[in-house]
């Protein structure tokens, strides 16, 4: 799932035209990543606008960056260039923290073939790769996505998982495996001291704080993996449960989904709406300090 800044340069030298770039810059309060993009970029890489085309249109009801209506982004894989053959490989300017959700969904829509540039953007410069300016627009790709592919989990499964006494929740509990729910986000957010963007801070009660830049080394590619499956067991994780990932809004959330698959984990859901769906719900608990 991860792919390197050396193996990507002889990837593309051997087989360019069956490869898609996607060139997934986002980052909370800034919208300039398309000339983020067109000021530098890998060469033949298409822009991918997260806020709209992978996700769907922001609610309280369903959060901050839902999960986008499957036809939506099927055409935007189509204009990105994608055929069922193709191969595709995100990255971004963040480590892979936002390039991530479209490596995430486009598996979850069924592409078997997407990995993620180990390091993003500066691990390619820093191994003296060149970068093209510019827009890019590929020929219209053929893909045809179906869902479901990875799993999710919604608000009411997060409640009947991690809020077991609940009398309202009951209902929707009972069998399966054990759930263990680990929050992406800084851990001054999990533990409430900060929230920049949502109404309420706090974490779902029984989380466990797992900030995604423990998955990363100082140079910004992903730890081994036996370091991140050391650091997912020191969290409690283990090959029995189910793991639910969540963060502000479901974005670093994949990441997360990412650094546990690295590591060796397969039983791992994604919570799409995350933290800014369930603390717009008045009838959803909140915890606050360093304990779920």
């Amino acid at each position: 799932m991860l792919i390197d800044a050396g193996e990507l340069a002889q990837l593309l030298d051997a087989a360019a035209g069956q490869v898609v770039l996607l060139d997934v810059r986002w980052a909370l309060g800034r919208t300039d990543g398309a000339d983020r993009y067109r000021a530098g970029h890998l060469p033949g890489a298409v822009h991918v606008d997260l806020d709209h085309e992978l996700a769907g249109p922001p609610s309280p009801e369903q959060g901050r960056h839902p999960l986008p209506d499957l036809a939506r982004l099927q055409a935007a894989a189509r204009r990105w260039g994608i055929d069922r053959a193709s191969r595709v490989v995100a990255y971004d300017d963040v480590a892979g923290t936002t390039a991530a959700r479209a490596w995430w969904l486009l598996r979850w829509a069924g592409l078997a073939q997407v990995q993620l540039l180990d390091g993003g953007l500066a691990a390619w410069t820093a191994a003296g790769l060149p970068l093209a300016t510019g827009d890019v627009t590929p020929a219209a790709g053929e893909v045809v996505l179906s869902s479901g592919h990875l799993p999710v989990v919604d608000a009411d499964e997060v409640a009947a998982a991690v809020i077991e006494d609940s009398q309202e929740y009951g209902r929707y509990g009972g069998g399966g495996p054990e759930v263990l729910m680990l929050d992406a986000r800084a851990g001054e957010r999990y533990r409430g001291e900060h929230e920049p963007v949502d109404r309420v801070a706090g974490h779902i009660p029984g989380a466990i704080s797992a900030p995604t830049t423990a998955n990363l080394a100082a140079d910004g590619r992903f730890r081994s993996p036996e370091e991140l499956r050391q650091r997912f067991t020191d969290l409690g994780v283990g090959d029995d449960h189910l793991v639910v990932s969540y963060c502000g809004s479901g974005v670093s959330a994949a990441h997360q989904v990412a650094a546990l698959a690295v590591a060796g984990f397969d039983r791992v859901a994604l919570y799409p709406g995350s933290w800014s769906q369930w603390c717009r719900d008045p009838r959803r608990p909140v915890a606050v300090g360093e304990h779920p």
